[in-house]
């Protein structure tokens, strides 16, 4: 689905990423983990064009994504929940949600079964859909922005530290949310995660990046203790 291949970026003359590489497959969860300051968040900006890059490829479906705009990337099936949410906190639920099918809805047959879907997978919103943005939790939030993005209709979508700063009931129904799409919906996830635990239990793969390079990857079952000390550790 998604293929990444020796992306170099730089930001004010320094350089950031040093030839990532990294792949997710159809119906796979790739999680992309590291310390804070790795390159992980310009990697994922870098995927959906909010970056530029100094060199490398990227593909979706086969597809060069090279020279693209955000919001063509976005057309083509991508999806991407940035970290911080960017949820329109002066609209109500209902219309931040209305947000994600009209700006793509050219993917949705049937905009009310889409919303139906979302309300399943995250009850909550049904229940506060005239309420503002700005005024639910950081985990009703998060809630709201992988809504928004999964009304895009996307192959593939991006997650930046979903569980960050959320109370333990959210980030599990969040990672049963995941193991749910990944299943029955065959949909392409890239995560990326601090939290080691919550990618063993809903991760496919994983991506460790350190100083800007991939320094380990592999099946999640390869995710040893060590590795984790060595790259991962704060």
């Amino acid at each position: 689905m998604l293929k990444v291949d020796s992306l170099h970026a730089d930001i004010g003359g320094s350089q950031i990423l040093r030839g990532v590489s990294l792949e997710c497959g159809p119906g796979e969860v790739a999680c992309l983990m590291g310390r804070n300051g790795v390159g992980k968040t310009t990697t994922l900006k870098s995927i959906m064009g909010l970056r530029d890059i100094r060199s490398g490829a990227l593909f979706l479906e086969g597809q060069n994504l090279q020279g693209l705009a955000p919001d063509a990337r976005a057309r083509l099936g991508i999806g991407y929940v940035p970290q911080g949410r960017d949820i329109f906190p002066h609209m109500t639920v209902e219309e931040n949600l209305r947000i994600g099918y009209v700006a793509n809805g050219s993917r949705i047959a049937n905009v009310k079964a889409a919303l139906e879907r979302i309300y399943a997978l995250f009850p909550v919103l049904k229940e506060m859909l005239g309420r503002k943005g700005g005024v639910l939790s950081g985990g009703q939030q998060q809630q709201l922005a992988i809504g928004r993005a999964l009304l895009t209709g996307p192959k593939l979508l991006i997650l930046d530290e979903p569980t960050e700063g959320i109370q333990p009931s959210i980030i599990e129904e969040i990672g049963e949310t995941i193991k749910l799409l990944r299943s029955s919906e065959k949909l392409s996830i890239l995560l990326v995660e601090q939290y080691v635990d919550f990618c063993r239990e809903v991760g496919d793969r994983y991506v460790a990046m350190d100083r800007g390079a991939v320094v380990s990857s592999g099946p999640i079952g390869a995710l040893t203790d060590e590795v984790v000390k060595v790259h991962l550790q704060v």
